[in-house]
């Protein structure tokens, strides 16, 4: 199941998904996965959840971070939640571009049964067809 957090920028997506993920640690049984581009709220997050920054593995273009989060996965078989903040800044794209990367989100969620939360910077009346799915 794929999950999307959208808003303009500044309008508050990254604390709800934080919040979301403190929130899933409750209820998880298996391991959670935080990715972000920004070390800034690491400290947020409950040290339940794996916080991963891709800076710091030179994660650049929509390709490599589809295979970044696809390694993340195969890390092992127990992930049950993936966050991913900021998608489109990451990919270095726009959201309406990456029809490529939300086809392999779904695909890898319903294949490893994974529920997985994105933040998009834009309005909810401004997300491609293709993203307004996950809403």
């Amino acid at each position: 199941m794929i999950k999307i957090i959208c808003g303009p920028k500044g309008s508050g997506k990254t604390k709800k998904i934080i919040a979301a993920a403190n929130e899933a640690v409750a209820a998880a049984k298996g391991h959670l996965i935080f990715i972000t581009d920004t070390k800034r709220y690491m400290y947020d997050l409950k040290r339940e959840i794996r916080f991963i920054d891709v800076t710091d593995y030179s994660v650049a273009g929509e390709d490599a971070l589809c295979g970044f989060i696809k390694g993340a996965i195969a890390g092992g078989y127990d992930n049950e939640y993936i966050f991913i903040d900021g998608v489109a800044r990451i990919a270095g794209k726009n959201i309406k571009d990456m029809a490529q990367i939300f086809y392999m989100l779904e695909k890898v969620a319903t294949l490893r049964d994974l529920v997985i939360t994105i933040t998009c910077s834009c309005a909810q009346e401004e997300l491609p067809d293709f993203a307004k799915k996950y809403l």
